[in-house]
């Protein structure tokens, strides 16, 4: 028989508190491993009572929900811990969120009613600024890249390289004009571009894999040669489940709204 470690087992599973949160400014940067140990360290000093896998090297039960990628800033992250003990959602969440870094930052905390948080998400909105490109080229762009049924584009993944059709992906796609200023990025490439950013907004269904902001702008590439001058700044607006009008369902409502548990839900920030 294999053998057990010594001592009593972990503590069951008392409440589960989903939380989302937001990855802004240089953060953006943490790949999905450095916030999870980011987070696990955050749960230690904040004392949130976790309740802890079984055998030789327990860890605290932490669910992830569709990370974003390196390198993109998010509004709406989300994740699943489960607790060992009762507690009030409203003071885990300050608690959690004085505890991570600025920047990693705690919305909304809310106690886990029935039903899988992964099967209330299956789309994400994107908000993506592109420093130093005209919005008239890249609608000529969005435009082409819409009229297309498959459009197929090569991902560089640890196994090799990867086709990924990023049409059937797009639910809708807009472009808009930035009047908010420039980012320091854009700044960088001259003053003659300094006044032209292009936002791109987008709604794209969960597949696997994931067709990520990247992958949108490399489409956009080869179908009207649209290459940035500074890198895409990319943000998650929102995570949910899609709607027949293309609008995402807020993930957390039927917690909030159905749980039936008096100050389970807390907006932190």
């Amino acid at each position: 028989m294999p053998a057990r470690p010594e001592g009593p087992p972990p503590p069951p599973v008392v409440r589960r508190l989903r939380l989302r949160f937001a990855k802004r400014g240089r953060l953006r940067f943490l790949s999905h491993r450095d916030v999870a140990r980011t987070f696990e360290r955050a749960l230690r000093r904040a004392g949130v009572p976790m309740a802890y896998s079984a055998g030789f090297n327990p860890h605290p039960r932490i669910s992830w929900v569709g990370a974003a990628a390196t390198g993109a800033a998010s509004e709406a992250e989300y994740v699943e811990l489960a607790l060992a003990e009762e507690g009030d959602p409203a003071g885990l969440g300050r608690d959690l969120d004085a505890a991570l870094p600025a920047g990693l930052d705690i919305v909304e905390s809310v106690l886990a009613g029935p039903g899988s948080l992964p099967e209330r998400i299956d789309g994400s909105a994107w908000r993506i600024r592109l420093p130093g490109l005209a919005p008239e080229a890249v609608l000529a762009g969005v435009e082409a890249l819409l009229s297309c049924e498959v459009f197929e584009v090569d991902r560089l993944t640890k196994n090799g390289k990867r086709r990924i059709d990023v049409r059937s992906a797009i639910i809708r796609m807009s472009v808009s004009g930035d009047e908010s200023g420039t980012s320091a990025a854009s700044r960088a490439v001259g003053s003659a571009q300094n006044d032209t950013c292009a936002i791109l907004d987008l709604v794209v269904r969960h597949t696997t894999p994931a067709v990520r902001p990247d992958d949108v702008m490399t489409a956009l590439a080869a179908v009207a040669d649209l290459v940035p001058p500074v890198p895409p700044e990319p943000t998650r607006l929102e995570q949910g489940r899609l709607r027949e009008d293309g609008s995402l369902a807020d993930p957390l409502a039927p917690d909030r709204d159905g749980a039936g548990l008096p100050g389970s839900h807390v907006k932190v920030s």
